[in-house]
């Protein structure tokens, strides 16, 4: 049937097309040949098993409700909505944490002002980052909005926030 080391053509597309994955033995690759191949080989394992170690770490923010003093979070599956005493802010996206519970979003936050509001009235919203980490029910959430100093609060799983609305 086959022999060891000896490779069979099969037509010109395919020799040209398998031609780095080829691992024929004998003379129909020199040394040089053979260790690209194996290189090749290892690289790609390589970088399969990066990526997929890289899909299990992250893991999605559970989606309910997550409340804290001035603070509220309404999770769902591809965005949160943010309240706070005088403001709310969103974020949209992928809500993930690496492996140790880490994370960092991007959202836009809006200040609000008591009293009434005009109809005409548009937004102050700018662009936030929401940075943090989740330990069991625990999140720790620091917001940080352009040059302004940093604001950080501790929410817990399933617990609605203590809010004191400006009227």
């Amino acid at each position: 049937m086959f022999s060891p080391g000896v490779c069979i053509l099969r037509d010109e597309f395919t020799e040209s097309f398998f031609a780095p994955l080829r691992l024929c033995g004998g003379s129909s690759y020199n040394d040089a040949q053979s260790m690209f191949c194996r290189v090749l080989i290892v690289v790609i394992a390589v970088m399969i098993s990066l990526m997929t170690a890289r899909t299990q770490k992250m893991q999605r923010i559970a989606t309910g409700v997550w409340g804290g003093q001035h603070i509220n979070i309404e999770v769902g599956e591809k965005s949160a909505a943010i309240e706070y005493d005088c403001a709310n802010g969103v974020i949209d996206g992928p809500l993930v944490v690496n492996s140790n519970g880490n994370f960092k979003l991007r959202g836009k936050h809006r200040m609000e002002r008591g009293g009434p509001v005009r109809a005409d009235e548009q937004p102050n919203e700018q662009p936030a980052t929401y940075t943090g980490a989740i330990n069991g029910n625990t999140m720790t959430l620091t917001l940080k909005i352009n040059d302004s100093e940093e604001e950080t609060f501790t929410l817990e799983k399933g617990k609605q926030g203590e809010l004191f609305k400006c009227k």
